[in-house]
């Protein structure tokens, strides 16, 4: 089973959105922690993964060597792909 890591950045910015979305974002992390690769789609033209969670977006790394997920970005979905 991987672990979950955040980015400070990312940590700052999932504490900024509603608390209601924080509990989804969350409740989908645990959720990808057993098989990471069937929920996550490759973000075109970065080494980074998105995952998607209604209108909001987190951007992460899956580190297999060491079985860690690493969110790097979480934001609402017109401000994620800007980057």
């Amino acid at each position: 089973m991987y672990s979950i890591e955040f980015s400070e950045s990312a940590e700052k910015q999932l504490y900024k959105l509603p608390e209601d979305i924080q509990k989804r974002i969350m409740n989908v992390l645990e959720r990808i922690k057993i098989r990471p690769f069937y929920f996550i789609k490759r973000k075109e033209g970065t080494p980074y993964y998105l995952l998607r969670v209604g209108d909001y977006r987190a951007v992460l790394d899956v580190k297999t060597d060491q079985f860690i997920i690493w969110i790097k970005e979480v934001g609402h979905r017109k401000n994620i792909y800007k980057h």
